[in-house]
């Protein structure tokens, strides 16, 4: 495995409320109130070839999840455009991840905490393939998850709160013992709603099939890919999926601004061969993200 480089042990800038800060210097107090009680919400961009895919999207869905969580974010959306391109151009990147994360600070501690201040940070660095391409191009091994998206009524589940990610972390950390990549999150009525960190896609007969986003995040990355495969003629449906259907299906992917698209070759013992559906998104999306390139008609 390879030596892991800290991340708060790196050189760089760091735009944190309208001012560009020396990496190494860019902190928050212990009590900040979003450090005990999650009231934080964030975005995973990427750029290629010195632009970010979707970036406005991302920076209207930023405003839209701290609404959410009834916090607002002093910056327009093309102020916090602005400012990833800066945090950029700072570090020199061209091919990059880049983090916006919003939060409640440390001017009250408690559960209520309407006298905080919101911060705004965005911090961008090298990245490459979530998940190694060799292994993209074989398919990942995806496990079963024990924890479940919750009911929307009990969690804001159209925000990306840095809250809703906690299973997440567990989940994930319990699949790569067990030697998976990744897990498969059921809804809490039992039906299949996504991995980890991405939403999953499943083929039959020429046709797509994919969870309707009705109790966990509609991934940007989720409607792309949906516009590029109707764009290729595909029939997607957007429905509710039972998890003893998952062996009826030939081909599965994932998706997401992480994971790209990214082809999968098993869910627990149901076997899948990554095909040409698979194959032919995969290489759409690859080509959408890159300036000035477009997915062949």
């Amino acid at each position: 495995m390879a030596e892991i480089v800290p991340y708060h042990d790196r050189d760089g800038f760091i735009w944190i409320d309208g001012r560009m800060v020396p990496w190494r210097e860019a902190s928050i107090h212990i009590l900040t109130h979003a450090l005990h009680y999650g009231s934080a919400v964030f975005e995973g961009e990427r750029a290629y070839g010195g632009e970010i895919f979707k970036l406005t999207e991302h920076s209207q869905r930023l405003i839209d999840s701290a609404e959410i969580l009834e916090f607002t974010i002093e910056q327009s959306v093309a102020e916090i455009d602005q400012a990833c391109r800066d945090v950029m151009a700072a570090n020199n990147l061209v091919d990059c991840y880049v983090r916006p994360i919003a939060w409640r600070g440390s001017e009250q501690m408690g559960i209520s905490a309407q006298q905080t201040k919101t911060h705004l940070a965005i911090a961008a660095w090298e990245w490459g393939s979530y998940f190694p391409m060799e292994q993209r191009l074989k398919g990942i091994r995806i496990g079963h998850a024990k924890y479940r998206r919750p009911d929307p009524a009990t969690a804001p589940s159209r925000a990306k709160a840095a809250g809703l990610y906690m299973i997440c972390t567990v989940e994930k950390h319990r699949a790569e013992r067990a030697g998976y990549a990744d897990a498969l999150m059921l809804d809490w009525r039992g039906r299949v709603a996504e991995c980890t960190g991405a939403n999953i896609f499943l083929i039959k007969d020429g046709v797509i099939h994919t969870p309707e986003a009705d109790c966990f995040l509609d991934g940007i990355t989720r409607r792309t890919v949906i516009e590029l495969a109707k764009k290729r003629g595909y029939e997607v449906q957007e429905r509710a999926i039972l998890p003893e259907e998952l062996g009826s299906f030939t081909e599965c992917f994932i998706t997401g601004t992480a994971a790209e698209v990214t082809p999968v070759s098993e869910i627990g013992d149901v076997k899948y061969k990554p095909g040409q559906i698979s194959e032919t998104l995969l290489n759409d999306y690859m080509a959408l993200v890159q300036p000035k390139r477009k997915a062949a008609e």
